[in-house]
C-alpha cells in the first residue's frame, strides 16, 4: 500500500474520486503540506507543477493506503507524461509526519509561471477537467497511457465544447431529463476525434416514448470558420489544404479551397480563436469580425458546432506555407475579387459547405460592409 501527496488538480475531491473510481468515504484523505516546495502554474496550461524552493510551503492532500489498482489508474490518468515519483516527508496537523510519494513532472517539458491558485482553478477549470477525466477514465483498461497522452489535447478541446453546448438554449420547453432515457453509453474509440455509442429512447410527438435506438456520434470540439474580406478592395481570401476525409471517400480532388478554420482551444472564446486562426493560417491580422451565425455541421453524425465569421482586414499578400507545422498543416492562400469568387460559387467550383454559407452571407451584407 502507498501514500501519495496531491498538490494540484487532484486536490479537487470530485476529480480524485473520478480518477480513483471511488467515493470520498473510501479514500483516506487529509490536508497536508510539503515544506521547502512551491506549486506554480505551468505556462500555457491549466494545471500546476511542483518545484523545490527553500522556505516555501506546498499545500495539498495526503491520501493513504492506495493499492496497485489505484496507482495504475493514476498513472493512466497522467497519460504517459514524463514524471518522477519521489518519496518525501509530508506534514499533517492531525497526526504528524508521513512518508508519501509525490509526482514531479519533467522540468524540461513544462515551464513555470506564477504561483498556482487552487481556488481560481476550481472556478475556471474544474468543470472542464471533470469532463475530460470522464473521457480519459472511460478508456482505462482499453488503451494504453501513451494513447491518452497523444489524445489529451483533443479530449480537453471536446470538454470545452461540451461546456459551451450546455449553454446553447433557444427556448425549447422540452426537458431531456424527462424526455430522453439513456440505457447505455459507451466510448469505443478515442484519438484526435472520439466516437460515442448510445442506446436511448426519446419522447415522440404523440407523447409516448419511442423505441430503443442505437446511435453513434463523432465527438468533436467546436470550431471557428472565418472568411477574410477586404471591403475597400472588394476581395476575399481563401486557403487551400489537403483534406484526408475527402481523400478517404475517393474524391479525386482532396485539396480543398476553404475559409480559414480551426478548433477553439480550452479557455478561448470563439472570437479569440477566429483572430488566432486567421493569423496562423493566412498571416492576416483582421480589424474586426462580423458574426454570421453558428450551427452544427452534421447533426445526424457529428457533435461539431461551428461559429461563422466574415473577418474584415487589408488583403494584400498571400502565403505558400501557412499553418502550423506542429499540427501537420501545409496551407496556401489566394485572394479573389468578389465577382470572380461569386462566379466560382455559382458554377459549383467549391465543395466546402461553410464556404458556401459565408459566401451567401457576404453577398447579402456586402454593400453594408463597404459603406
Amino acid at each position: 500500500m502507498s501514500n501519495l501527496f496531491f498538490y494540484g488538480t487532484l486536490r479537487h475531491a470530485p476529480l480524485l474520486e473520478l480518477v480513483m473510481g471511488q467515493t470520498a468515504g473510501k479514500l483516506s484523505a487529509k490536508p497536508a503540506i510539503l515544506a521547502d516546495h512551491a506549486v506554480y502554474s505551468v505556462k500555457g496550461q491549466p494545471f500546476p507543477m511542483i518545484v523545490a524552493e527553500k522556505g516555501a510551503t506546498a499545500d495539498g492532500v495526503l491520501v493513504q493506503g492506495l493499492g496497485k489498482d489505484e496507482l495504475a489508474r493514476l498513472a493512466f490518468y497522467e497519460g504517459g507524461f514524463e514524471y518522477d515519483l519521489r518519496q518525501l516527508t509530508i506534514e499533517t496537523s492531525e497526526d504528524g509526519n508521513h512518508q508519501a510519494l509525490v509526482f514531479f513532472p519533467d522540468s524540461e517539458a513544462w515551464k513555470t509561471d506564477t504561483l498556482w491558485d487552487f481556488e481560481a482553478w476550481k472556478n475556471d477549470w474544474s468543470a472542464l477537467s471533470m469532463l475530460a477525466a470522464q473521457e480519459v477514465m472511460a478508456q482505462y483498461g482499453c488503451v494504453d497511457a501513451s494513447t491518452i497522452a497523444n489524445s489529451f489535447p483533443a479530449i480537453r478541446t471536446r470538454a470545452w465544447a461540451r461546456l459551451a453546448a450546455r449553454e446553447r438554449n433557444t427556448g425549447d420547453a422540452r426537458d431531456t431529463n424527462h424526455d430522453v432515457v439513456i440505457h447505455q453509453r459507451n466510448h469505443p474509440y478515442v484519438n484526435y476525434f472520439g466516437i460515442d455509442e448510445i442506446e436511448l429512447q426519446h419522447r415522440q410527438y404523440d407523447g409516448k416514448m419511442g423505441p430503443v435506438l442505437h446511435r453513434s456520434g463523432l465527438m468533436q470540439g467546436s470550431a471557428v470558420i472565418v472568411l477574410p474580406y477586404d471591403p475597400r478592395r472588394d476581395t476575399v481570401l481563401l486557403v487551400e489544404q489537403f483534406r484526408a476525409p475527402v481523400f478517404l471517400i475517393d474524391d479525386p480532388e482532396p485539396w480543398m479551397w476553404e475559409p480559414v478554420a480551426g478548433m477553439i482551444d480550452p479557455g478561448e472564446t470563439p472570437e479569440q480563436a477566429a483572430y488566432r486562426e486567421t493569423q496562423e493560417e493566412a498571416h492576416v491580422s483582421l480589424s474586426r469580425l462580423e458574426y454570421a451565425g453558428g450551427a452544427y455541421t452534421s447533426s445526424g453524425s457529428s457533435t461539431e458546432y461551428v461559429y461563422l465569421y466574415v473577418g474584415l482586414g487589408d488583403l494584400t499578400t498571400t502565403v505558400e506555407s501557412g499553418g502550423l507545422a506542429t499540427e501537420g498543416e501545409d496551407i496556401r492562400s489566394t485572394i479573389l475579387p468578389f465577382d470572380e469568387f461569386m462566379n466560382m460559387v455559382d458554377t459549383h467550383v467549391f465543395k466546402d459547405l461553410p464556404l458556401l454559407s459565408l459566401a451567401h452571407w457576404l453577398a447579402r451584407n456586402r454593400e453594408r460592409l463597404r459603406a
